[in-house]
């Protein structure tokens, strides 16, 4: 991200990252899938001649291998919606390739699993490739590798994978186009009182609609609560986050120029850095900790490491450099970082002093998560 940030400063134009869902490349029989593709290819080439990098986080692959086979619904198992994304990402693709080549443009299959992103170095390895297909002009076209990923490697939406992608290039925004029109305070399918909701200004305000969405029935339990967590880190990161009714085919335009249309979410004043933004986002977390009340004061107002003698209960298996949150006592999430050691070692450890935790492992650091591999994710941080 380091890299891409420099980048960007040197360009005319802005970053910008475009996720379009399976609900609207379905298409309807009025505006087919390749007419939506189309739109789409029209906007960005318009917008890539004014000097705007562009990348676009797309579903699809599934649908497209379903409707290839004839199936009369989606599949459920696992090993089945695998083989029909297989059959329908190469679908996909060709109708991004001819819609786009039309406009001039060239573009690249970007497919990632969460392994790819859970690993510094790989991480590393994508934010270099994406880089330098910005760098030619040639529109990155990422989507999940539905083909290969376990459900412990998935991303489980696109929407969090269109933030993580805008976090590794060091994007300007992310425009998530959806099925509504804007963000509302419930449901708006179900509940007269919903309001719109123009603007997120900070992530208090988000946390609160994220709280809402989570508990608020048919909301909370379709995309908008996706989009919510994706909004979350991607302003975390610095990047503003437009949402928008992706169904009216001139809305891109707009959003482009900066007219007001659907909801903008503000970034934050005080963006998490690259390797931070990594730690809190990116990494696939393989346990937690609890820590007593000192411990919590220490992280959050000293920005202190994390010690042994603080450390109350482990929870879950892990191995040494797992990622591990880190929990305060009753359960609220301060942090996330880097574990020095195991969770059978912590097991057997907690709430010693450095001194007999070296007596019990041995030449071990006193950090059990350093304050440098720790990223404080409670809003108090």
């Amino acid at each position: 991200m380091g890299s891409s940030a420099a980048s960007a400063g040197a360009e005319s134009g802005l970053r910008r990252v475009i996720k379009v869902g399976t609900s609207l490349l379905r298409g309807s029989p009025e505006r087919p899938t390749a007419a939506v593709i189309a739109d789409l290819a029209a906007s960005f080439s318009r917008q890539q001649r004014q000097g705007d990098r562009l990348a676009l986080v797309t579903s699809g692959a599934v649908g497209l291998g379903c409707e290839a086979l004839r199936f009369s619904k989606r599949p459920t198992e696992v090993v089945a919606l695998q083989a029909a994304a297989a059959v329908g990402q190469g679908r996909l693709m060709a109708l991004y390739q001819d819609a786009f080549a039309v406009r001039g443009l060239a573009v690249a299959q970007v497919l990632l699993t969460r392994s790819d992103l859970a690993s510094r170095r790989r991480y590393q390895n994508a934010c270099r490739t994406l880089e330098q297909l910005l760098e030619w002009g040639v529109l990155p076209v990422v989507n999940e590798n539905d083909t290969l990923a376990t459900d412990e490697l998935r991303f489980g939406d696109n929407d969090t994978l269109s933030a993580l992608v805008a976090v590794a290039i060091g994007a300007d925004e992310l425009v998530l186009l959806t099925d509504v029109d804007r963000l509302y305070s419930g449901n708006p399918r179900t509940d007269a009182d919903a309001s719109p909701i123009e603007e997120v200004r900070d992530l208090a305000e988000l946390e609160r609609l994220s709280h809402v969405a989570e508990g608020g029935g048919q909301w909370g339990t379709g995309g908008m609560t996706t989009k919510l967590a994706a909004a979350r880190i991607a302003t975390s990161s610095g990047i503003r986050v437009r949402l928008a009714d992706g169904r009216d085919p001139a809305v891109l335009d707009a959003l482009f120029a900066g007219e007001k249309v659907g909801t903008v979410f503000q970034p934050s004043s005080t963006p998490l850095a690259d390797r931070k933004s990594w730690l809190a986002h990116a990494l696939l977390v393989k346990g937690s900790v609890r820590v007593d009340a000192g411990a919590e004061r220490a992280l959050l107002q000293q920005g202190a490491s994390l010690l042994a003698v603080g450390i109350r209960a482990v929870e879950g298996h892990f191995s040494r450099r797992d990622a591990v949150r880190v929990l305060a006592s009753d359960g609220r999430e301060l942090g996330r970082g880097l574990s020095t050691l195991s969770s059978e070692e912590l097991r057997q450890i907690m709430g010693l002093s450095s001194e007999e935790v070296r007596r019990r492992l041995g030449a071990v650091g006193d950090a059990v998560v350093h304050r440098d591999q720790l990223v404080l994710t409670c809003l108090a941080s």
